[in-house]
């Protein structure tokens, strides 16, 4: 059981669902707020949710698919007895999927032993006639064959939308839509864990990193006092040490290593909002980019320089992870 504070007031976690419990501290009581949400944490864009239903006639399966999207991008496929409920249904599935290329469809499977398409009677007595005249000789099994290939020998009665089915088909389309938040939920899981793992690591190799910055230094001052030595002349020894500090300032790291530490706990801050935050987090690791790239080109350090392009790489995997953030 966790208790959380949000807007100073203290929230108690204590389904794996999320339904929320208020701390009254006047009343020292638990009101419960009669909503459910999903788990704080990040959502993955990719999903699968499917549900089935079995009516008397037919079985109706409903099938949800996404992918990773900038925007909200959503084919629905439905049989046409359903097409005039397009649109609603269009309004439910983008108000709970919100970003992502979305797959929609409903698959309608007939068990009944009757049909609604029947032989147009007249149509093909029409066309058996016709033939006779032209094929007097052949038989009634061969114009029946000829006729019934015949244009318009079949027709289908059009049904009408039983809003008792309906109701029930909207049953399986909120289970389905239920499904694939699951399932996105659970893939936000594991993406979570990649995030902390990277971030960690970015971490490390700077810690590293700053570790050399001392080596770093020595390694400069000594360069440019062999330098100047090989060019044999005096340098006065204050004016040598305020150039020198002058140059290391250019080179210090130590405002790069403060913002990426600052984005870093921002990232992770983040992913722990109550929001669709995965355009938020693209702007997060591009600002990371810069201060590690500044780093990069300010080491002067072969061994720093290696740690820096380890931080690129557990970047550039974020990045790829990132872009299949809701």
């Amino acid at each position: 059981m966790e208790i959380r504070e949000i807007r100073g007031k203290k929230l108690l976690n204590v389904f794996a669902f999320h339904r929320l419990v208020f701390y009254n501290p006047t009343l020292q009581t638990f009101n419960y707020l009669c909503a459910f949400i999903l788990n704080y944490m990040i959502q993955s864009m990719t999903g699968f949710g499917k549900a089935s239903l079995q009516l008397p006639t037919k079985k109706i399966t409903v099938e949800v698919k996404s992918l990773n999207s900038k925007g909200l991008d959503l084919n629905v496929r439905m049989p046409s007895l359903y097409r005039e409920m397009e649109l609603g249904l269009r309004t439910q599935i983008s108000t709970k999927l919100e970003r992502g290329k979305i797959d929609f469809a409903i698959y309608i499977e007939s068990t009944a032993e009757q049909t609604s398409t029947k032989v147009n009677v007249p149509v093909v007595k029409n066309y058996i006639a016709q033939l006779r005249e032209v094929y007097p000789a052949a038989d009634e099994t061969e114009l029946m064959k000829m006729a019934i290939r015949m244009p318009d020998t079949l027709k289908t009665e059009r049904e009408e939308i039983d809003e008792n089915d309906w109701d029930q088909i909207q049953v399986i389309i909120e289970e389905a839509l239920q499904n694939i938040l699951n399932f996105r939920k659970d893939e936000g899981e594991s993406l979570e864990k990649e995030f902390n793992l990277r971030i960690g690591n970015i971490r490390q190799y700077m810690t590293d990193a700053l570790a050399l910055d001392p080596e770093r230094v020595q390694a400069i001052k000594d360069r440019l006092q062999t330098a100047i030595s090989e060019l044999k002349v005096n340098v006065d020894e204050n004016r040598f040490e305020q150039e020198l500090i002058y140059y290391l300032e250019k080179l210090d790291i130590t405002e790069e290593k403060v913002r990426l530490t600052n984005h870093l706990d921002y990232f992770l801050e983040t992913i722990k909002g109550t929001e669709a935050n995965g355009r938020k987090l693209g702007f997060i690791t591009q600002e990371m980019g810069r201060e590690i790239n500044t780093m990069g080109s300010k080491s002067n350090h072969a061994q720093m320089q290696k740690l820096v392009v380890m931080m690129k790489d557990e970047l550039e995997k974020i990045k790829e992870q990132v872009l299949n953030v809701l």
